[in-house]
């Protein structure tokens, strides 16, 4: 197995956790559910604008299923929703998840509390943060099925979160780079106003760059052995914080074995870590919108773009680290994930 994606897979958590699927009620209302409706109180939407199309009552649990389906219906009534929510969604009021990120000492702290427990700060798009000795990579992946329609706003959101929140704790704007993996929009006026400036469309990924020294400054809050609620999350205080969407924990599982030639990535060692057989996990798949070989091509993808940019390995290198026997079957496939050449990109 390649060492030389020993960083990246420092990313992955420490242990296997459980994950928990579209339609488990694993969102209390009264976390995101309640910062939804206020923003369309806000917008003066009725139930019957928004909530009742969902089949869905004011105060019951939600699934993702069910989350994403509110945050479409507001979509529809106002185009600004993923930033506005955005700005209001962390730290948030989601419990010790909440308090632990306020407890943080700096922001690369907080980042890592975000990815550690982002079933309550972010259960519908995963946040995974890679640390170099100059920089910070926060990138974003799907952890239950959004549909395409959607995804950008999900992104939109939990960028201008974060650097909400870094700004609020931290007192000070911050030199964010953004990546995102679409075509510009017509209209960049609030990416400009919530994100700021450096931003790059047409990537092949949706990340957030900072350098790190700029992570590591004391927030000006911040109080030296202050760190209860993470204890409290460390011994189990609410185990659903520690869980992972379906496709989250397959993405871990997959980068856990890439790059092994003899012992490739395939459907049926996937259905064995779902404790499932392999048809029934192509159906949960499908059911997400996705399949095996999708999420395997984007897990690849993924660690070739890091060897490339963060490591600076060159098109043999990356090869070899990815399990291909030679360089031209890594660019037909390269092509085929990116639809480019390593050349190119």
């Amino acid at each position: 197995m390649s060492t030389a994606l020993h960083a990246l897979r420092q990313a992955l958590p420490s242990q296997a956790v459980p994950h928990y699927g579209a339609d488990a009620p694993i969102i209390p209302w009264a976390y995101q559910g309640a910062l939804l409706a206020e923003f369309a109180r806000s917008r003066g939407l009725s139930a019957d604008d928004w909530l009742t199309p969902c089949g869905v009552r004011p105060g019951q649990a939600l699934s993702p299923r069910q989350c994403l389906s509110l945050l479409a219906a507001l979509h529809r009534q106002a185009r600004d929703v993923g930033f506005v929510l955005g700005q209001l969604s962390l730290p948030g009021h989601y419990g010790l998840a909440s308090q632990a990120l306020q407890q943080s000492p700096d922001l690369l702290g907080a980042l890592r509390v975000l990815c550690q427990y982002a079933a309550r700060l972010s259960p519908l798009l995963t946040p995974r943060l890679l640390e170099t000795d100059t920089d910070l990579l926060l990138v974003w992946t799907d952890a239950n099925g959004a549909p395409p329609s959607l995804q950008p706003v999900l992104v939109d959101m939990q960028m201008s979160a974060v650097v909400s929140m870094a700004q609020w704790l931290g007192g000070a704007a911050l030199p964010w780079r953004f990546s995102f993996n679409r075509t510009a929009p017509r209209e960049l006026s609030q990416h400009a106003t919530y994100l700021g400036a450096d931003l790059q469309f047409g990537c092949q990924i949706d990340a957030m760059r900072l350098p790190i020294d700029q992570a590591r400054r004391p927030w000006p809050s911040a109080r030296p052995g202050l760190a209860l609620a993470q204890g409290a999350l460390a011994q189990g205080a609410d185990p659903q914080a520690h869980q992972r969407g379906q496709l989250a924990v397959l993405y871990d599982h997959l980068l856990s074995g890439l790059g092994d030639p003899d012992d490739p990535p395939t459907l049926e060692r996937s259905a064995q870590r779902f404790s499932v057989s392999p048809a029934t996990l192509k159906r949960q798949l499908a059911q997400l919108g996705t399949h095996h070989q999708a999420q395997l091509d984007q897990v690849r993808a993924h660690a070739a773009l890091y060897l490339m940019h963060l490591q600076g390995q060159r098109g043999e290198a990356v090869a070899r680290s990815l399990g291909f026997h030679d360089k031209s079957n890594f660019r037909r496939s390269f092509r085929r994930w990116t639809g480019m050449t390593p050349g190119m990109l």
